[in-house]
């Protein structure tokens, strides 16, 4: 399993992804909003969406586990 974890503080703004999609290297999977930016959370490898963390309007901290794959 590999955890997608948080780079920052910030909102989340959007899901894009959802469990059983395959995802590729580099695929947005949610979008942060942190000081009225909108920053992409990406995939850092190949796999499967087992579990999604977060929904949109949760605050999530720098560190914070968002998105696991298999």
């Amino acid at each position: 399993m590999k955890e997608i974890t948080s780079s920052m503080a910030g909102t989340v703004f959007n899901v894009i992804t959802e469990v059983g999609q395959s995802v590729t290297a580099g695929q947005t999977l949610l979008v942060l909003e942190s000081m009225k930016m909108e920053i992409p959370v990406e995939s850092t490898e190949a796999g499967e969406v087992v579990e999604i963390k977060v929904n949109i309007g949760d605050f999530v901290n720098e560190g914070d586990i968002l998105v696991v794959l298999k």
